[in-house]
Parts: structure tokens; C-alpha cells; sequence
């Protein structure tokens, strides 16, 4: 079933929807995360696209990403629960409800703003070029995971 589409309105504000029902004590479904420290992880890949965050990654480490681990992250498949994360997106510490919440619902509204058009063909910091249906199923699976582990 297709994922979807992190440039509708519609899924923008059904995830904003879903994000409102999320309080700094929460708990969580499955994994050990907080919600103040779900919040900052979700914000990672925001970070890395709008160059917050710049890793570096040698030619051979890119190559792996693109041909391993790319399929599992903008396929359509849902992620299973505890499936393993890389080092940048493990939080550490407790982290700002409010601060990193508000970052996010700007990060999905701009990220909405910007529209297909410009996620085509773009280029994604660990996974090279991506369609813009590989950049919306990028950000809506992992949204959709986290708030699925949060009962949202």
C-alpha cells in the first residue's frame, strides 16, 4: 500500500493531528526512547536535509547506504519495531519537549512548502539523488513509525 504523500496538505495536517496528541510523558509502545527524545530523533533527517547536520560520508560508506540500506528507508515496506538506527540518530539525554516539538511542525510544514518539485532529484546527505516519492516516503514512514510507537 502506498505511503503517504509528505507534500499533501492532507497528510500534513493529519500528521500534525497526530503529533498534537503527543504529551511529554507519553509512553511508549515499544523502545526506550522518551517522547522530548522521540521528538529530537524525528527531527534528525529534517537536519540533515536543510543542513543542520552535515556527516560526512567517504565514497565507499555512501555506496553501501545507497545500495543496503536506502531500499529499507524509502521503500514502502513499514519499519519493524526495534529495528536498529544509526549512530546520528540516537539521542542522548533528555532533550526540550516544547522546543524540539515546535521544530518539527515547522520541519513537516516547510518540508510541504517546498513541495515535490523541489525534492526531485535532490541530493540526500548518505543516499544520493532521490525522487521526490522516495523524499516523501523518506520523511512520512519514519513520522508515521514513531507516532505508530507513541500511540499517536
Amino acid at each position: 500500500m502506498p505511503l503517504k504523500n509528505t507534500f499533501d496538505s492532507s497528510t500534513t495536517d493529519s500528521c500534525l493531528i497526530r503529533l498534537e496528541q503527543l504529551k511529554a510523558d507519553t509512553k511508549p509502545l515499544w523502545g526506550k526512547m522518551s517522547a522530548s527524545q522521540m521528538l529530537a530523533h524525528l527531527n534528525v533527517p529534517y537536519d540533515m536535509t536543510y543542513g543542520v547536520l552535515n556527516p560526512k560520508f567517504n565514497y565507499f560508506t555512501k555506496l553501501l547506504l545507497k545500495w543496503f540500506v536506502k531500499p529499507g528507508v524509502v521503500g514502502e515496506k513499514p519499519y519493524k519495531r526495534n529495528s536498529p538506527t544509526a549512530p546520528i540518530f540516537k539521542i542522548e539525554g533528555e532533550r526540550d519537549f516544547e522546543k524540539e516539538k515546535s521544530k518539527l511542525i515547522e520541519n513537516i510544514r516547510k518540508t510541504e512548502a517546498l513541495g515535490s518539485d523541489h525534492f526531485e532529484g535532490l541530493d540526500y546527505v548518505s543516499f544520493g539523488k532521490m525522487t521526490a516519492k522516495e523524499w516523501s516516503n523518506l520523511f512520512y514512514k519514519h513520522l508515521d513509525h514513531h507516532f505508530t510507537q507513541f500511540s499517536l
